[in-house]
């Protein structure tokens, strides 16, 4: 029988388990300071109405992300990079509501180089009305599951047109992570401390994932839906590599075909400078 050292385990206790339910009060300031925090210019964005897509992942962040800091080895817990993201949206988020959301871990997968944790989070009205589900994958660096257990990240089924529809580029400001956290609520100091990005083996401070996202879902959401968030109903990403404030971004969107419930779909895929992808197998179901 092999006997895993306890330093190097997985705590998988919580695997399949509801958490306890966590309220969120959508604050307008909150919104204002997200939009901000992602250059936003929509106007119903910008004066704190609606939230953009991506906000979703802020009422769940309390939730969900001390599964996935807890449930690692207690030597890599500082090591997790996000992996992938992937919102079906119900309705979008707008400034007064009170959201309700738990979560449960469903799978921890392992990889060549470490593993990955799926957790789903359900996100309702306080009245029960579903307002977004997802699923977070996190990447823990180096820390390798000795087996497979539940389920792995959802997969995305399309076939895409070889030329890309549109083509958009974009830059950050040197403040964007600083912002970003304070917006999110993300303060993992990979964000804000060069000397800790360092020590992690990055070349300085890098951006929120999320943030990223963000950026490129304004060209998707412009490109494919006319700005309207109202007409996304799945959203998902593959986080590829790491992206700093000095970077510039150019997302390429793709048709994709039709959905299996009869949505028009399309694939993104958000590039560095040097052609290196930082988003990858994105796809995006729109409602006409």
């Amino acid at each position: 029988m092999t006997v895993i050292d306890p330093e190097l385990a997985f705590d998988t206790e919580p695997l399949f388990i509801w958490s306890e339910p966590s309220t969120f009060v959508v604050d307008r300031e909150r919104l204002v300071a997200y939009a901000n925090a992602t250059n936003e210019t929509r106007a119903e964005f910008v004066s704190g109405d609606v939230a953009p897509p991506v906000f979703n992942v802020v009422p769940a962040f309390q939730v969900i992300a001390p599964l996935t800091l807890e449930m690692p080895p207690p030597a890599k817990r500082l090591l997790g990079l996000h992996g992938e993201q992937d919102f079906r949206f119900h309705r979008p988020i707008e400034a007064g509501m009170r959201l309700v959301t738990r979560a449960m871990p469903i799978g921890i997968t392992p990889r060549s180089t470490g593993s990955l944790i799926t957790v789903k989070g359900e996100t309702t009205t306080e009245d029960g009305t579903p307002v977004v589900d997802q699923f977070v994958t996190v990447f823990i660096r180096t820390a390798i599951s000795p087996e497979k257990l539940g389920e792995e990240p959802p997969t995305r089924d399309y076939v895409r047109d070889p030329e890309p529809l549109a083509e958009l580029s974009q830059s950050f400001d040197v403040d964007q992570s600083f912002r970003y956290m304070g917006a999110s609520g993300d303060v993992m100091p990979l964000h804000s401390d060069n000397t800790f990005a360092q020590r992690a083996g990055f070349p300085g401070i890098i951006l929120h994932g999320n943030c990223t996202f963000a950026f490129a879902t304004r060209s998707v959401l412009e490109t494919v839906a006319g700005g309207d968030p109202r007409r996304i109903k799945r959203l998902a990403i593959r986080f590829s590599r790491t992206v700093t404030p000095y970077d510039t971004i150019t997302t390429r969107i793709f048709s994709a075909g039709v959905s299996e419930s009869g949505r028009r779909q399309y694939s993104f895929e958000t590039a560095l400078a040097d052609g290196t992808l930082c988003l990858s197998d994105g796809l995006v179901e729109v409602e006409d």
